[in-house]
């Protein structure tokens, strides 16, 4: 019997690419399955002014996805996992991780200049304060500001004149196919990313087997280890946009390393740690990872 599947996603370019990969990857695994994409307009999406960790966070851009979820108007809602908030509204999980591309960030500059060769006082725009505070670190000559927007609106502040050079995801570069403009792939050694960047997750009801059970052969294990536990130092941490907090995993054979940010934007204080342990022991060591940074002041920061 032919089988019907809805997916919840925002409407920007970006968000779309991503719902058409994912119904593409269920296609592949179910050839008669029947998928519907629908396209809502989030809080976040409506307002393009305000910082967001003035405006109540990431969860901006969920909120109408996970409704149409507990309404039942929708089945599955797909996210960058970098925007999924810490914490989840009951009754709702992430079912499933896709592999996860590049995690890395990239600046775009208008004169095609790297960090290194950018001149003091240049304007750099981005909407992380994760990125500000450790950009900050290393290059304090520069003029950081806010950039709101979708990846063109961004891209066509830069062309404007606005900034100097903006700071996106690589991963939403190249899905976008605007991998040209990328001027240079920050390293992780100097930026880490945002737990969950690079990744693409699904949401769904935690009661309703049918479609767990249908999303579940597109889910990347080693990938979805690594963001849960990315995840659960952010839990752990409360992390959301007002707490500039980063934090990355990466795997190799059996062993699991997570390295970990946290920036005050009101001081100098950043602290950095990372752990490195057997896989199986990922969760705990999550959790270790994140009492030393609690240890260390992390929740002192506001």
């Amino acid at each position: 019997m032919d089988q019907t599947l809805r997916i919840a996603t925002r409407k920007s370019a970006l968000a779309l690419w991503q719902a058409n990969y994912v119904r593409d990857a269920l296609i592949k695994c179910h050839p008669k399955l029947d998928i519907e994409i629908l396209g809502f307009t989030t809080e976040g999406d409506r307002n393009q002014r305000d910082p967001l960790s003035k405006i109540g966070g990431k969860g901006l851009f969920l909120k109408e996805l996970e409704a149409a979820l507990v309404l039942g108007e929708a089945d599955i809602a797909v996210h960058s996992m970098k925007d999924v908030p810490s914490l989840l509204p009951f009754g709702l999980e992430i079912g499933a991780i896709c592999k996860r591309d590049d995690a890395s960030d990239a600046l775009i500059s208008r004169t095609h200049r790297s960090l290194q060769q950018l001149k003091e006082g240049s304007k750099i725009g981005t909407s992380s304060l994760r990125r500000r505070q450790q950009l900050l670190a290393m290059f304090p000559r520069f003029e950081y500001l806010d950039l709101r927007g979708n990846v063109d609106t961004r891209l066509h502040k830069l062309n404007s004149g606005e900034y100097d050079a903006i700071v996106l995801a690589v991963s939403g570069l190249y899905r976008l196919g605007l991998s040209e403009r990328i001027t240079e792939r920050i390293s992780t050694d100097l930026c880490l990313p945002a737990a969950g960047q690079g990744a693409i997750g699904i949401e769904c009801r935690s009661d309703d087997s049918r479609i767990r059970e249908l999303i579940a052969p597109i889910n990347d294990e080693r990938s979805a280890i690594c963001v849960m536990c990315e995840r659960q130092v952010a839990v752990l941490l409360g992390a959301d946009c007002s707490l500039p907090i980063a934090v990355f995993a990466t795997m190799s054979d059996k062993e699991i390393h997570i390295s970990s940010f946290v920036g005050d934007e009101h001081s100098s204080l950043r602290i950095r740690k990372s752990i490195t342990g057997l896989a199986h022991n990922s969760i705990q060591l999550a959790e270790e990872l994140a009492q030393s940074l609690i240890d260390d002041g992390a929740t002192s920061i506001s």
